[in-house]
């Protein structure tokens, strides 16, 4: 949340549309993982999920928290990871 100079809070619509994303891609490779069980699904949900409880917490207005950073970090990783795991199978 944000406030604006009239001390009314909006929400910022880019924070929101990267929140909304991130959960449906959560969602969906969730559900994928469960109909293909093919683990670079599971890797890629669980990256969004670290993207989502980021978002989450700009949201409650730890936006310059540097807690971002690490759950930032470690989501990018975990797709990485599961790219990397997806490769050395094939």
């Amino acid at each position: 949340m944000q406030i604006s100079r009239d001390g009314v809070m909006f929400l910022d619509p880019v924070t929101a549309l990267n929140l909304l994303f991130d959960v449906v891609i959560l969602l969906l490779g969730f559900y994928a993982y469960g109909k293909k069980r093919v683990a670079l699904l599971l890797w890629i949900a669980l990256g969004f999920c670290f993207f989502a409880v980021s978002y989450i917490l700009t949201i409650l207005g730890f936006g310059a928290s540097l807690i971002l950073i690490p759950l930032r970090a470690v989501g990018y990783l975990s797709i990485i990871a599961g790219l990397v795991h997806y490769i050395q199978q094939r």
